[in-house]
Protein backbone atom coordinates (compact mmCIF):
# COMPACT_ATOMS: atom_id res chain seq x y z
CA UNK A 1 0.00 0.00 0.00
CA UNK A 2 1.01 3.59 -0.63
CA UNK A 3 1.06 6.44 1.83
CA UNK A 4 -2.03 7.70 3.65
CA UNK A 5 -1.48 11.46 3.87
CA UNK A 6 -3.45 13.86 6.08
CA UNK A 7 -3.25 17.56 5.18
CA UNK A 8 -4.54 20.29 7.50
CA UNK A 9 -5.73 23.71 6.35
CA UNK A 10 -7.24 22.51 3.07
CA UNK A 11 -9.89 25.27 3.01
CA UNK A 12 -7.14 27.65 1.95
CA UNK A 13 -5.96 27.80 -1.64
CA UNK A 14 -2.45 26.54 -0.89
CA UNK A 15 -3.69 23.54 1.11
CA UNK A 16 -6.22 22.70 -1.60
CA UNK A 17 -3.55 22.84 -4.29
CA UNK A 18 -1.30 20.50 -2.34
CA UNK A 19 -4.12 17.99 -1.88
CA UNK A 20 -4.96 17.98 -5.60
CA UNK A 21 -1.30 17.65 -6.56
CA UNK A 22 -0.19 14.81 -4.28
CA UNK A 23 -3.12 12.66 -5.35
CA UNK A 24 -1.22 12.14 -8.61
CA UNK A 25 1.91 10.88 -6.83
CA UNK A 26 2.35 7.11 -7.30
CA UNK A 27 3.64 6.78 -3.72
CA UNK A 28 0.38 8.16 -2.29
CA UNK A 29 -2.55 5.81 -1.91
CA UNK A 30 -5.01 8.10 -0.14
CA UNK A 31 -5.26 11.78 0.81
CA UNK A 32 -7.41 13.13 3.66
CA UNK A 33 -8.07 16.86 3.89
CA UNK A 34 -8.98 18.38 7.25
CA UNK A 35 -10.25 21.84 8.12
CA UNK A 36 -12.72 23.50 10.45
CA UNK A 37 -14.64 24.95 7.48
CA UNK A 38 -15.60 23.41 4.18
CA UNK A 39 -13.37 24.38 1.22
CA UNK A 40 -14.88 26.43 -1.59
CA UNK A 41 -12.52 24.80 -4.10
CA UNK A 42 -12.45 21.24 -5.42
CA UNK A 43 -10.22 18.69 -3.66
CA UNK A 44 -10.20 16.11 -6.42
CA UNK A 45 -10.61 12.57 -5.17
CA UNK A 46 -9.44 13.36 -1.64
CA UNK A 47 -11.59 12.66 1.39
CA UNK A 48 -12.59 15.81 3.25
CA UNK A 49 -13.25 15.62 6.98
CA UNK A 50 -14.63 18.66 8.72
CA UNK A 51 -12.70 18.75 11.97
CA UNK A 52 -11.18 21.45 14.14
CA UNK A 53 -7.58 20.59 14.97
CA UNK A 54 -8.00 22.53 18.22
CA UNK A 55 -10.23 19.70 19.44
CA UNK A 56 -9.11 16.21 20.59
CA UNK A 57 -11.24 14.67 17.80
CA UNK A 58 -8.26 14.99 15.45
CA UNK A 59 -6.71 11.97 17.22
CA UNK A 60 -9.69 9.87 16.20
CA UNK A 61 -9.24 10.90 12.57
CA UNK A 62 -5.60 9.73 12.60
CA UNK A 63 -6.55 6.42 14.19
CA UNK A 64 -9.58 5.63 12.03
CA UNK A 65 -7.72 6.19 8.76
CA UNK A 66 -4.31 4.79 9.80
CA UNK A 67 -2.55 7.96 8.68
CA UNK A 68 1.21 7.57 8.25
CA UNK A 69 2.12 11.05 6.92
CA UNK A 70 0.87 14.38 8.30
CA UNK A 71 1.38 17.71 6.51
CA UNK A 72 0.46 20.60 8.81
CA UNK A 73 -0.47 23.53 6.55
CA UNK A 74 -2.81 25.24 9.01
CA UNK A 75 -0.17 27.64 10.37
CA UNK A 76 -0.97 31.03 8.90
CA UNK A 77 -1.04 34.75 9.55
CA UNK A 78 -4.43 35.62 8.07
CA UNK A 79 -7.92 34.68 9.29
CA UNK A 80 -10.22 32.61 7.12
CA UNK A 81 -13.69 34.09 6.75
CA UNK A 82 -14.91 36.10 9.72
CA UNK A 83 -12.29 34.81 12.16
CA UNK A 84 -10.02 37.36 13.80
CA UNK A 85 -6.50 37.35 15.21
CA UNK A 86 -7.59 35.40 18.30
CA UNK A 87 -8.97 32.54 16.20
CA UNK A 88 -5.81 32.49 14.07
CA UNK A 89 -3.55 32.28 17.13
CA UNK A 90 -5.64 29.49 18.65
CA UNK A 91 -5.46 27.49 15.44
CA UNK A 92 -1.73 28.09 15.03
CA UNK A 93 -0.70 27.31 18.61
CA UNK A 94 -3.43 25.29 20.34
CA UNK A 95 -4.29 23.49 17.10
CA UNK A 96 -0.65 22.50 16.63
CA UNK A 97 -0.46 21.25 20.22
CA UNK A 98 -3.53 19.05 19.73
CA UNK A 99 -2.27 17.74 16.40
CA UNK A 100 1.16 16.88 17.81
CA UNK A 101 -0.46 15.18 20.79
CA UNK A 102 -2.54 13.08 18.41
CA UNK A 103 0.54 12.22 16.32
CA UNK A 104 2.47 11.26 19.46
CA UNK A 105 -0.20 8.70 20.41
CA UNK A 106 -0.58 7.33 16.90
CA UNK A 107 1.47 4.21 16.17
CA UNK A 108 1.00 4.61 12.41
CA UNK A 109 2.41 8.15 11.94
CA UNK A 110 5.93 7.95 10.52
CA UNK A 111 6.45 11.36 8.91
CA UNK A 112 5.48 14.90 9.93
CA UNK A 113 5.89 18.00 7.73
CA UNK A 114 5.39 21.47 9.22
CA UNK A 115 4.81 24.66 7.21
CA UNK A 116 6.71 27.33 9.13
CA UNK A 117 8.13 30.75 8.27
CA UNK A 118 11.42 32.64 8.18
CA UNK A 119 9.66 35.16 10.43
CA UNK A 120 10.95 33.07 13.36
CA UNK A 121 14.27 34.94 12.91
CA UNK A 122 12.57 38.27 13.57
CA UNK A 123 13.82 41.57 12.12
CA UNK A 124 16.21 43.77 14.04
CA UNK A 125 18.72 46.52 13.17
CA UNK A 126 21.74 44.39 14.13
CA UNK A 127 20.67 41.21 12.38
CA UNK A 128 23.26 39.33 10.32
CA UNK A 129 23.24 39.95 6.57
CA UNK A 130 22.04 36.37 5.99
CA UNK A 131 20.35 33.97 8.42
CA UNK A 132 21.18 30.27 8.37
CA UNK A 133 18.99 27.61 9.93
CA UNK A 134 21.15 27.64 13.07
CA UNK A 135 21.46 31.42 13.49
CA UNK A 136 19.75 32.56 16.71
CA UNK A 137 17.61 35.70 16.35
CA UNK A 138 18.87 38.91 17.92
CA UNK A 139 15.42 39.40 19.45
CA UNK A 140 12.53 36.96 19.42
CA UNK A 141 9.30 38.13 17.77
CA UNK A 142 7.04 39.71 20.36
CA UNK A 143 3.67 39.08 18.75
CA UNK A 144 1.60 38.24 15.70
CA UNK A 145 2.15 35.35 13.33
CA UNK A 146 5.92 35.44 13.88
CA UNK A 147 5.50 34.67 17.58
CA UNK A 148 3.02 31.90 16.69
CA UNK A 149 5.61 30.33 14.38
CA UNK A 150 8.25 30.41 17.14
CA UNK A 151 5.89 28.65 19.55
CA UNK A 152 4.86 26.09 16.92
CA UNK A 153 8.48 25.18 16.21
CA UNK A 154 9.13 24.83 19.95
CA UNK A 155 6.31 22.30 20.26
CA UNK A 156 7.57 20.46 17.17
CA UNK A 157 11.06 20.12 18.67
CA UNK A 158 9.52 18.66 21.82
CA UNK A 159 7.54 16.19 19.72
CA UNK A 160 10.69 15.16 17.82
CA UNK A 161 12.42 14.35 21.11
CA UNK A 162 9.50 12.25 22.34
CA UNK A 163 9.02 10.43 19.02
CA UNK A 164 12.48 9.97 17.50
CA UNK A 165 11.05 7.29 15.23
CA UNK A 166 9.02 9.92 13.32
CA UNK A 167 10.80 11.81 10.55
CA UNK A 168 10.12 15.51 11.11
CA UNK A 169 10.65 18.18 8.43
CA UNK A 170 10.18 21.87 9.20
CA UNK A 171 10.08 24.16 6.16
CA UNK A 172 10.70 27.83 6.92
CA UNK A 173 9.20 29.65 3.97
CA UNK A 174 10.10 33.18 3.00
CA UNK A 175 7.17 35.43 2.13
CA UNK A 176 4.91 33.36 -0.15
CA UNK A 177 3.64 35.21 -3.21
CA UNK A 178 1.81 34.32 -6.39
CA UNK A 179 -1.52 34.92 -8.12
CA UNK A 180 -3.48 33.39 -5.20
CA UNK A 181 -1.37 34.68 -2.30
CA UNK A 182 -3.41 35.68 0.77
CA UNK A 183 -0.64 36.60 3.22
CA UNK A 184 -0.45 39.88 5.17
CA UNK A 185 2.43 41.01 2.94
CA UNK A 186 0.35 40.30 -0.18
CA UNK A 187 -2.39 42.49 1.29
CA UNK A 188 0.17 45.21 1.97
CA UNK A 189 1.42 45.11 -1.63
CA UNK A 190 -2.20 45.40 -2.82
CA UNK A 191 -2.72 48.78 -1.16
CA UNK A 192 -3.06 51.66 -3.67
CA UNK A 193 -0.47 53.61 -1.65
CA UNK A 194 1.96 51.69 0.54
CA UNK A 195 3.11 53.25 3.83
CA UNK A 196 6.84 52.74 4.39
CA UNK A 197 9.31 53.67 7.11
CA UNK A 198 11.13 56.89 6.26
CA UNK A 199 14.86 56.36 5.66
CA UNK A 200 14.71 52.56 5.29
CA UNK A 201 14.67 50.37 2.19
CA UNK A 202 14.68 46.74 3.42
CA UNK A 203 15.79 43.67 1.48
CA UNK A 204 13.07 41.09 0.96
CA UNK A 205 12.92 37.49 -0.27
CA UNK A 206 9.95 35.67 -1.80
CA UNK A 207 9.02 32.11 -2.69
CA UNK A 208 6.47 31.23 -5.37
CA UNK A 209 3.32 29.25 -4.61
CA UNK A 210 4.31 26.63 -7.20
CA UNK A 211 7.67 26.10 -5.51
CA UNK A 212 5.91 25.75 -2.16
CA UNK A 213 3.87 22.84 -3.52
CA UNK A 214 6.95 21.21 -5.08
CA UNK A 215 9.07 21.36 -1.94
CA UNK A 216 6.21 20.04 0.22
CA UNK A 217 5.97 17.01 -2.09
CA UNK A 218 9.69 16.38 -1.56
CA UNK A 219 9.28 16.68 2.21
CA UNK A 220 6.35 14.27 2.54
CA UNK A 221 7.89 11.44 0.49
CA UNK A 222 10.89 9.27 1.25
CA UNK A 223 14.16 11.11 0.60
CA UNK A 224 15.78 10.71 -2.77
CA UNK A 225 19.25 9.18 -3.06
CA UNK A 226 21.89 11.57 -1.76
CA UNK A 227 19.40 13.83 0.02
CA UNK A 228 17.87 14.15 3.48
CA UNK A 229 14.39 15.58 4.08
CA UNK A 230 14.34 15.52 7.87
CA UNK A 231 15.33 18.64 9.78
CA UNK A 232 14.79 22.37 9.35
CA UNK A 233 15.23 24.14 6.01
CA UNK A 234 14.96 27.73 4.79
CA UNK A 235 12.94 27.93 1.56
CA UNK A 236 13.26 31.02 -0.67
CA UNK A 237 13.88 32.01 -4.27
CA UNK A 238 17.28 33.24 -5.43
CA UNK A 239 18.14 36.90 -5.01
CA UNK A 240 16.51 39.75 -3.10
CA UNK A 241 14.43 42.82 -3.91
CA UNK A 242 14.41 46.15 -2.17
CA UNK A 243 11.04 47.45 -1.02
CA UNK A 244 11.48 50.45 -3.33
CA UNK A 245 11.93 48.10 -6.28
CA UNK A 246 8.77 46.23 -5.31
CA UNK A 247 6.85 49.49 -5.21
CA UNK A 248 7.97 50.58 -8.65
CA UNK A 249 7.38 47.19 -10.23
CA UNK A 250 3.84 47.25 -8.89
CA UNK A 251 3.31 50.83 -9.99
CA UNK A 252 2.13 51.71 -6.49
CA UNK A 253 3.54 54.83 -4.82
CA UNK A 254 4.86 54.76 -1.28
CA UNK A 255 4.10 57.11 1.60
CA UNK A 256 7.19 57.39 3.82
CA UNK A 257 6.26 57.76 7.47
CA UNK A 258 8.56 58.59 10.36
CA UNK A 259 9.22 55.52 12.49
CA UNK A 260 7.42 56.79 15.64
CA UNK A 261 4.22 57.30 13.59
CA UNK A 262 4.28 53.90 11.84
CA UNK A 263 2.58 52.16 14.76
CA UNK A 264 -0.29 54.64 14.55
CA UNK A 265 -0.62 54.07 10.80
CA UNK A 266 -0.66 50.31 11.36
CA UNK A 267 -3.40 50.63 13.97
CA UNK A 268 -5.48 52.76 11.60
CA UNK A 269 -5.13 50.20 8.80
CA UNK A 270 -6.12 47.34 11.10
CA UNK A 271 -9.14 49.31 12.30
CA UNK A 272 -10.54 49.66 8.78
CA UNK A 273 -9.66 46.04 7.99
CA UNK A 274 -7.30 46.90 5.13
CA UNK A 275 -4.36 44.71 6.19
CA UNK A 276 -2.71 43.02 9.15
CA UNK A 277 -0.07 45.70 9.67
CA UNK A 278 1.31 44.07 12.81
CA UNK A 279 4.42 45.24 14.72
CA UNK A 280 6.37 42.28 13.30
CA UNK A 281 5.46 43.29 9.77
CA UNK A 282 6.54 46.84 10.54
CA UNK A 283 9.93 45.49 11.64
CA UNK A 284 10.19 43.46 8.42
CA UNK A 285 9.42 46.55 6.34
CA UNK A 286 12.02 48.47 8.34
CA UNK A 287 14.99 46.10 8.59
CA UNK A 288 14.14 43.35 6.07
CA UNK A 289 15.32 39.75 6.27
CA UNK A 290 17.47 37.49 4.07
CA UNK A 291 18.08 33.78 4.66
CA UNK A 292 20.58 31.29 3.31
CA UNK A 293 19.17 28.50 1.13
CA UNK A 294 22.29 26.35 0.79
CA UNK A 295 20.81 23.55 2.93
CA UNK A 296 17.68 23.60 0.78
CA UNK A 297 19.81 22.85 -2.26
CA UNK A 298 22.60 20.68 -0.88
CA UNK A 299 20.73 18.60 1.73
CA UNK A 300 17.06 18.68 0.73
CA UNK A 301 17.89 18.61 -2.96
CA UNK A 302 15.38 21.27 -3.98
CA UNK A 303 16.00 23.99 -6.57
CA UNK A 304 13.19 26.54 -6.93
CA UNK A 305 11.89 27.26 -10.41
CA UNK A 306 11.27 30.92 -9.60
CA UNK A 307 13.73 33.52 -8.35
CA UNK A 308 12.61 36.21 -5.93
CA UNK A 309 12.27 38.70 -8.80
CA UNK A 310 10.32 36.24 -10.98
CA UNK A 311 8.01 35.40 -8.09
CA UNK A 312 7.26 39.07 -7.51
CA UNK A 313 6.71 39.66 -11.23
CA UNK A 314 4.09 36.89 -11.34
CA UNK A 315 2.39 38.35 -8.28
CA UNK A 316 2.45 41.87 -9.77
CA UNK A 317 0.78 40.67 -12.99
CA UNK A 318 -2.07 39.16 -10.98
CA UNK A 319 -2.70 42.45 -9.16
CA UNK A 320 -3.01 44.64 -12.25
CA UNK A 321 -1.52 48.11 -12.83
CA UNK A 322 -1.19 50.47 -9.91
CA UNK A 323 -1.53 54.23 -9.82
CA UNK A 324 1.88 54.61 -11.51
CA UNK A 325 2.23 51.80 -14.11
CA UNK A 326 5.94 51.27 -14.87
CA UNK A 327 5.52 51.63 -18.66
CA UNK A 328 3.63 54.92 -18.28
CA UNK A 329 6.22 56.18 -15.82
CA UNK A 330 9.03 55.26 -18.24
CA UNK A 331 7.33 57.18 -21.07
CA UNK A 332 6.97 60.21 -18.82
CA UNK A 333 10.67 60.05 -17.95
CA UNK A 334 11.55 59.85 -21.66
CA UNK A 335 9.38 62.85 -22.47
CA UNK A 336 10.98 64.93 -19.73
CA UNK A 337 14.46 63.85 -20.82
CA UNK A 338 13.76 64.72 -24.45
CA UNK A 339 12.68 68.19 -23.38
CA UNK A 340 15.93 68.69 -21.48
CA UNK A 341 18.83 68.30 -23.95
CA UNK A 342 21.42 69.30 -21.38
CA UNK A 343 20.60 66.08 -19.46
CA UNK A 344 21.75 63.93 -22.36
CA UNK A 345 18.36 63.04 -23.79
CA UNK A 346 16.14 60.01 -23.33
CA UNK A 347 18.91 57.50 -24.04
CA UNK A 348 20.95 58.63 -21.06
CA UNK A 349 17.95 58.52 -18.77
CA UNK A 350 17.00 55.05 -20.01
CA UNK A 351 20.53 53.81 -19.32
CA UNK A 352 20.48 55.26 -15.81
CA UNK A 353 17.08 53.91 -14.92
CA UNK A 354 17.90 50.48 -16.37
CA UNK A 355 21.04 50.24 -14.26
CA UNK A 356 19.10 51.27 -11.20
CA UNK A 357 16.73 48.31 -11.45
CA UNK A 358 19.46 45.76 -10.82
CA UNK A 359 18.56 43.48 -7.90
CA UNK A 360 20.75 43.83 -4.84
CA UNK A 361 23.00 40.80 -4.21
CA UNK A 362 21.86 38.30 -1.58
CA UNK A 363 24.80 39.10 0.69
CA UNK A 364 24.31 42.85 0.57
CA UNK A 365 24.26 44.40 4.05
CA UNK A 366 22.79 47.77 3.02
CA UNK A 367 19.68 48.75 4.91
CA UNK A 368 19.40 52.27 3.48
CA UNK A 369 19.62 53.18 -0.19
CA UNK A 370 19.29 56.03 -2.64
CA UNK A 371 18.95 53.54 -5.48
CA UNK A 372 16.54 54.59 -8.27
CA UNK A 373 14.43 51.94 -9.95
CA UNK A 374 12.26 52.90 -12.90
CA UNK A 375 10.48 49.54 -13.05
Amino acid sequence: MGKVVLVTGVARQLGGRLVRRIQRDPEVDRVIGVDAVGPEHHLGGADFIRADIRQPAIARVLAEHAVDTVVHMDVTGTPLGAGGRTAVKETNVIGTMQLLGACQKSPTVKRLVIKSSTSVYGSAPRDPAVFTETTPPKSLPSGGFAKDAVEVEGYVRGFARRRPDVAVCVLRFANILGPCADSPLAEFFSLPVMPTVFGYDPRLQFVHEDDVIDVLRIALNDPRRGTLNSGTFNIAGDGVLLLSQCSRRLGRPTMPVLLPAVTWVGSALRTVGVTDFSPEQIRLLTHGRVVSTSQMRETLGFNPKFTTAETFADFARSRGPGLLPPDRLARAVDQVAAALPFMGGATAVRTATSAATTTAPAGSRARHTTQSDAE
